[in-house]
This record gives C-alpha cells, sequence and structure tokens, in this order.
C-alpha cells in the first residue's frame, strides 16, 4: 500500500500575504537551514510565486546583514 503524502499548503498563501519582505529575519531564519542553505520549494511547502519572493528576500537581507550567511553552529 502506498501512503499519500499530505498536500502542503503554502503558509504565505494561507495567510494571504502578497509579498515576502526581506526586514522579517524571523520569518526568513524559518526558511533556512543551520547551515545557511535556502529551504526547497519541495521540502518547505511554498507556491513557485512566494518561492521567488522568499530566495530574493533571504539574499536581500544577507547582504543588509539581517540574516547570516552562515550560522556559527556550522564551524
Amino acid at each position: 500500500m502506498i501512503k499519500s503524502k499530505k498536500k502542503r499548503i503554502c503558509r504565505f498563501c494561507e495567510n494571504k500575504v502578497a509579498y515576502v519582505d526581506y526586514k522579517d529575519p524571523k520569518r526568513l531564519m524559518k526558511f533556512t537551514t543551520e547551515v545557511g542553505k535556502i529551504i526547497p520549494r519541495r521540502t518547505s511547502g511554498t507556491c513557485a510565486h512566494h518561492q521567488r519572493q522568499l530566495t530574493r528576500a533571504i539574499k536581500r537581507a544577507r547582504h543588509l546583514a539581517l540574516v547570516p550567511f552562515v550560522s556559527d553552529m556550522a564551524q
């Protein structure tokens, strides 16, 4: 028997977020690993539209030092 996986719902669509803001580091850190990689769409469950915005926001926040490129735990 094949187990059917539960369809992941985009958190941003669910909360009716129109734009993923780079000035919200707490939200952005939820979509990065301990090493600092951006979590892919198939794992996080975000839709393609919001995943593109999320990636752009994380990269902007990194350049402005709001989000670290690599965490201290990765050493």
